[in-house]
């Protein structure tokens, strides 16, 4: 019976590791202020995604030579993604600007 018990607990203390904590919960998606060449955008997104900024400033600029989807991509993560410091991004004061001034 005790070996029962001390093979459970190990069981238990291995799903309960201190690494599966911060992987377990998602880092807030933001573009930072420090860091950015233009808007921010593609650090905002290595920061998230947790890669090089360089390899996601590479995939925007083939993105644009390729097919001109990297504009548009960018333009998007400018609009939809907020800063570090401010609680809504761009798209949504916007929205929420022209829905007050409907009233």
């Amino acid at each position: 019976m005790d070996t029962t018990t001390a093979t459970a607990q190990t069981s238990d203390q291995n799903t309960t590791s201190p690494e599966a904590g911060p992987a377990a919960r998602p880092q807030p998606l933001y573009r930072p202020i420090h860091g950015r060449m233009l808007a921010g955008v593609a650090a905002g997104i290595a920061g998230y995604l947790g890669v090089d900024v360089t390899i996601v400033r590479i995939v925007l600029a083939v993105l644009t030579v390729v097919g001109g989807a990297g504009i548009p991509v960018y333009l998007a993560g400018w609009l939809l993604i907020p800063d570090e410091g401010a609680g809504q991004s761009i798209a949504s004061d916007l929205i929420q600007s022209l829905s007050a001034r409907s009233r």
